[in-house]
């Protein structure tokens, strides 16, 4: 028997993924139609794109969702706060949003149906997404403990979905303005 699916078949494997991992009418908010699929060389689903982008990886360990930047933006959107969100305070922030990882101490509050292993959205105090990743405690063991990794974060928002970050250019960056104090 081939493990192959059909392309529709796919779809409705993931969206049913994602229903039973983030909540009932997810999967199909969070993969379209049109989205694209690779499979792994005996022929399940690995990764599901859309346009070339990645939003999420079926883990073979287990089966589950983990989620990609793209991916996390379309969740944010599906899910009402604090629906899978850890809200980190905003001085590390930045520092999460490169990719680095969320410690309890600066978490300011967790979504309780949290478990340790679940995909989760890393958000600023105003539901702006930061990161995506797995949390390492639950919802409650973030807020109650001062050390530690909270959320194991997979990408940031700074990074593109090829995983490189992207530089930020500021109001009228232009090459001659960049390189002119440089000594060539």
């Amino acid at each position: 028997m081939s493990t192959k699916y059909s392309e529709n078949n796919s779809l409705r494997r993931v969206q049913t993924i994602a229903d039973y991992q983030f909540g009932g009418g997810v999967g199909t908010g969070l993969f379209g139609e049109g989205c694209t699929f690779i499979f792994s060389t005996t022929g399940r689903i690995r990764q599901v794109l859309d346009g070339g982008v990645r939003l999420a990886t079926v883990r073979a360990s287990d089966g589950r969702l983990t989620l990609g930047i793209e991916g996390a933006k379309r969740l944010q959107r599906l899910l009402p706060a604090p629906g899978y969100r850890v809200v980190i305070r905003d001085d590390v922030a930045e520092y999460v949003a490169q990719g680095k990882n969320a410690f309890a101490k600066h978490v300011i509050a967790a979504d309780p149906v949290i478990r340790a292993g679940d995909d989760v959205l890393v958000v600023s105090d105003n539901d702006r997404l930061i990161a995506c990743g797995a949390a390492s405690v639950s919802g409650a063991e973030m807020l109650a403990f001062n050390y530690g990794v909270a959320v194991k974060v997979r990408q940031g928002s700074e990074k593109d979905a090829s995983g490189k970050y992207q530089s930020t250019p500021d109001e009228g960056d232009d090459e001659e303005a960049r390189h002119a104090g440089r000594a060539d």
